[in-house]
């Protein structure tokens, strides 16, 4: 721990750049002059106040956006496989301490810790008192929001950990013990909390710059998820139940009141749809060639050359899995949306794109298509990598999961079955798919896999199961290739154990943090 908190530090005192951040959604991430900074002009406006928390969208989740969410979230599940050798332990559960992937996987989500805290601790003390203490509580309600999406990931990647609540506190003792899960969620639900109470109300609507950011709503819509992960079902049903019936949010290309006929699944992942109304919370990125500023998915996952630069690493395809769990590629909407099909056309893609009868990734092939939108938005960066990038969000909690939410919450008893199965097949009619009159939650978790396909979800979904149901899954998951000459399945298991279900702490962690490797110590909530 002793490196995070030395280079949150000096993040902490880099914060200035996000005061002067305009709010336009082209503007989002613009960089102001970052030698006109000075800590007396901290917070005395409106504006700085209310633009003090864009970064948090964006900068410090970069390396876990475009270097590790895919990974653990597709490649461990089984939803992909892939042979390069920096990440293939993560199919095969052989990774260490020392995987690269892993450390900045850490960094990354402990850096955006670090960014909210400096917000939340040094917002109330620094800010003009004329400015009105909603506009406050709104700003601090955001960067709290997002400090527990963070730890909502560290828990579920690593299991215990330290809670960090103020950056300060560990400048000088950077050994931290760890703390308990129960005690790390309910720092989570006390975050939320918080940002249902001070964080703005937003309807959702056709202005997409007004969708950015995270509102009182997103914030029941994800502690609704918290509560469907530690099994209080009747509070998971309850805050998502309070999300539909509040009409803020809409699934894009749904056919009742509860939907948006402007768009489709498909539509979801286009650049020009960001922020739509079913976007719950979004990482926000530009095709900035400035690095860390865009989103660099299509750079490793598109086919090569496929933008024109140097970039276009195919770097993980769709597992025989995956592949078989779509009923009928053809009627599912989806499998077009997410994974590219031999011939397959594309209209919308550099001027017309139709997937070459050679696409291979990984053995698999197939290609992904998910968050690939083409050359017309990719940037290359300018740090000589000539690598690309692209404006289009990450997802990190949509309308479509949280109606698959309420199903789940209600099919274990949390509510009433029928509202859930009416919420369950809402997603199955937009993907173009019959309703199941009576749903089990076996339906739910395969409609889950389907649905956020490549949205880097479903390690998680299989990790949160019955240990025994999560080991013997992830165990006969085919990872496997197929041939190139003769198209036949070469299957590809690999046996998990119980240690499997978290990732190991980063070795240069418990090398400078020992206390990691100790028993965990209750957290003092104050």
């Amino acid at each position: 721990m002793k490196k995070i908190y030395k280079i949150n530090l000096i993040l902490t005192l880099a914060i200035a750049i996000i005061v002067g951040f305009t709010s336009c959604s082209d503007e989002f991430l613009d960089r102001p002059p970052e030698d006109s900074f000075n800590v007396a002009d901290f917070f005395q406006t409106v504006e700085q106040v209310e633009t003090s928390t864009n970064a948090l969208y964006s900068t410090p989740w970069f390396n876990f956006n475009s270097d590790a969410m895919w990974v653990i979230g597709e490649l461990s599940s089984g939803n992909g496989r892939t042979w390069d050798p920096r990440n293939a332990d993560f199919t095969n559960f052989a990774v260490n301490g020392n995987n690269g992937t892993l450390i900045r996987a850490w960094e990354s989500l402990f850096t955006v810790v670090a960014q909210s805290n400096y917000v939340i601790n040094t917002l109330p003390e620094a800010v003009n008192p004329e400015i009105s203490q909603d506009i406050v509580n709104n700003a601090i309600g955001e960067a709290r929001f997002i400090r527990a999406t963070a730890y909502f990931y560290l828990v579920r990647i690593f299991g215990s950990i330290p809670i960090i609540e103020n950056n300060t506190d560990f400048v000088l003792e950077p050994v931290v013990p760890r703390n308990p899960i129960s005690d790390i969620y309910k720092f989570i639900e006390l975050d939320l909390e918080y940002a249902i109470a001070n964080c703005y109300s937003n309807i959702r609507s056709s202005n997409y710059d007004a969708n950015i950011r995270v509102s009182s709503g997103s914030a029941k819509a994800m502690l609704a998820k918290i509560y469907l992960y530690n099994k209080n079902y009747a509070m998971a049903y309850q805050m998502a139940e309070e999300v539909i019936n509040s009409g803020e949010f809409k699934l894009f290309g749904g056919d009742d009141s509860d939907g948006d006929s402007n768009g489709s699944y498909y539509d979801l992942f286009l650049a020009e749809n960001d922020n739509n109304p079913e976007s719950i919370f979004a990482l926000q990125w530009t095709s900035s060639s400035r690095f860390a500023e865009g989103n660099g998915i299509q750079s490793l996952m598109a086919p090569s050359a496929f933008t024109g630069g140097s970039d276009g690493f195919s770097a993980i395809g769709p597992s025989p899995d995956l592949l078989a769990a779509y009923d009928d590629p053809n009627e599912d909407l989806r499998f077009y949306a997410t994974i590219m099909e031999r011939g397959a056309v594309y209209p919308d893609v550099n001027g017309g794109y139709t997937v070459p009868d050679n696409i291979d990734f990984q053995g698999t092939a197939h290609g992904i298509k998910k968050y690939i939108i083409g050359s017309d938005d990719a940037t290359a960066r300018d740090d000589g990598s000539g690598n690309t990038t692209t404006s289009n969000n990450t997802y990190i909690l949509r309308y479509g999961e949280l109606l698959l939410i309420h199903a789940e919450a209600a099919l274990n008893g949390g509510g009433p079955a029928a509202r859930g199965i009416d919420s369950f097949n809402k997603i199955r009619r937009r993907a173009g798919l019959e309703e199941i009159a009576s749903p089990t939650l076996e339906d739910i978790f395969n409609e889950r896999r389907l649905e956020l396909a490549f949205e880097y979800e479903f390690w998680y979904d299989i990790a949160r199961q019955d240990p025994t149901f999560a080991v013997n899954y992830l165990s006969n998951t085919d990872r496997g290739t197929f041939n190139s000459d003769t198209g036949e399945l070469q299957p590809e298991l690999f046996q998990a154990s119980l240690d499997d279900l978290t990732f190991p702490y980063p070795t240069v962690e418990t090398q400078n943090n020992p206390a990691l490797l100790e028993a965990p110590v209750p957290y003092n909530f104050n």
